[in-house]
């Protein structure tokens, strides 16, 4: 499968101060990817300079095979067939629903524009509203609107920053999965910035952590939260706490709450000093355990709580565990460890 969007050692500057360094990866022609870090990692800066409003400093950037982009040659936005939605996403509030949509649609015939428009609707579920004005309909219906808009002229390359940022924490999960649904459907490579890891899993078939300008990790979400190839990864996606161990042999690491098995990093040697990853998920609450932990605080999330426990020797972990066991704060309750995927890093600096 060949790619949408080639990126390649790409790095920028603005103002002599370095924002983007050496990032490099590929998107299919169908595939949705989310750009996924916190506040000021350079995720947007980054969408910048894929849909051209930055001129990079070094690498290249390839769009459907054509180069728009390296040190000495930039093709303009308006010429790089890439849709854009971003945080703001400004409807014509002099326009209605379904001219507002095809504003896009430029030099093809008034049937292949109705055709398209009635595609969109369909798609976006708008039957209802094409002769309604922004101001009339929810801030959900007005960034469905946007999308069909920036889709319509069937952009190479769908590039979204923050799209759901305005709405309610609900709204943007829900529609998080029914645009890639919609994405899917009408077979549109799309790039998404976020910084909401729940969006990022609901949208993504992969995701690139992105922190300090650097691409961490280009995967899917599965290996992200289960197989993170650095600290910065490890402590950024999902819950989690570090503990202290020490490399037995090539599946056991000996930790002060017991010994862990599985599948050591070749890189790490015997008798290395490591940190070991512990997710809410690997603790379980077992009552028939003799190892207990006490409970320091509580997240009720309906079908479980997020326990906070302290073992006996000070360690703090977290234990998801269903919520028809609802212990008090500083009871103890029995636990056990349960680790499919051991996620370990030599005690060093990321």
């Amino acid at each position: 499968m060949s790619n949408s969007i080639e990126i390649k050692e790409l790095s920028l500057e603005i103002e002599g101060r370095p924002i983007l360094d050496n990032i490099s990866f590929g998107l299919g022609e169908i595939e949705i990817a989310c750009l996924l870090g916190p506040s000021g990692s350079g995720k947007t800066s980054l969408l910048r300079c894929i849909a051209g409003f930055e001129k990079i400093n070094h690498g290249e950037v390839f769009i459907k095979g054509v180069i728009a982009s390296k040190l000495d040659h930039h093709i303009p936005v308006e010429q790089r067939n890439i849709g854009m939605v971003f945080q703001d996403y400004v409807l014509f509030p002099h326009m209605d629903v379904s001219k507002n949509i095809t504003f896009g649609l430029k030099d093809i015939s008034s049937l292949r524009t109705k055709e398209r428009l009635d595609e969109l609707i369909e798609l976006f579920g708008l039957n209802e509203h094409t002769n309604k004005y922004p101001h009339q309909l929810s801030g959900g219906q007005q960034q469905r609107v946007a999308l069909a808009r920036a889709m319509a002229p069937r952009p190479s390359v769908l590039l979204l920053d923050e799209p759901f940022a305005s709405l309610d924490i609900e709204l943007r999960e829900s529609l998080a999965c029914e645009l890639r649904s919609i994405l899917k459907q009408d077979s549109v490579a799309t790039i998404m910035v976020t910084h909401n890891q729940l969006e990022a899993f609901a949208m993504g078939d992969i995701i690139g952590v992105i922190d300090n300008g650097k691409l961490k990790q280009w995967d899917t979400a599965f290996n992200l939260y289960h197989q993170p190839k650095t600290l910065n990864v490890a402590n950024f996606i999902g819950e989690g706490t570090f503990i202290q161990g020490e490399i037995i042999n090539s599946t056991d690491v000996k930790t002060d709450i017991g010994r862990i098995k599985g599948q050591v990093p070749h890189n790490i040697d015997v008798g290395k000093k490591v940190r070991v990853l512990i997710r809410p998920d690997d603790i379980l609450h077992d009552d028939e355990s003799k190892l207990t932990a006490l409970v320091r605080n509580k997240a009720f999330r309906g079908a479980q709580f997020l326990y906070t426990l302290e073992t006996k020797n000070g360690f703090i972990i977290q234990s998801l565990v269903p919520s028809h066991h609802d212990h008090a704060i500083n009871e103890p309750i029995g636990i056990k460890m349960e680790i499919d995927h051991l996620v370990v890093f030599a005690d060093e600096i990321d």
